[in-house]
């Protein structure tokens, strides 16, 4: 396996960390000041925004070398992990109901999650091509 999939094994197992910090933060800071679905919205925001440093982060600094077609499939496979562990957490571990879990995918409701989605699986392209420059 290349290296760049290894590293980005890792980055995801990050990402659950740091979305579970962002999550805690939602909770216990925002909500008690704002409605549901603002503290979600700025949830959605900050949790794109912390996903951006780690990848600037780490395609910046990584020693190992990738294509575009790597980023590509890094994303994708950043969205497939993220969409299957947020289904099987949150319905078998967390016991939400499937209508709890898609609530969040109501884009014209003002739910935001899908831009979190989207920022996941072109993030690592966008980084280093346009931002980094790398590629």
């Amino acid at each position: 396996m290349e290296r760049i999939y290894l590293e980005a094994i890792g980055i995801w197992i990050l990402f659950v960390f740091v979305a579970i910090l962002n999550g805690s933060i939602r909770q216990f800071l925002i909500l008690p000041k704002t409605t549901e679905l603002t503290a979600h919205q700025i949830s959605c925001f900050t949790g794109i925004s912390l996903f951006f440093i780690i990848m600037y982060l780490w395609l910046k600094y990584t020693d190992a070398s990738y294509t575009g077609y790597n980023l590509i499939v890094v994303g994708l496979s950043f969205l497939f992990a993220t969409i299957l562990f947020e289904f099987i957490f949150g319905h078998f571990v967390m016991g939400h109901n499937w209508a709890k879990l898609l609530h969040d995918y109501n884009f014209f409701q003002g739910r935001l999650w899908s831009l979190v989605l989207i920022w996941t699986t072109i993030g690592p392209f966008v980084v280093s091509k346009y931002i980094i420059g790398k590629i």
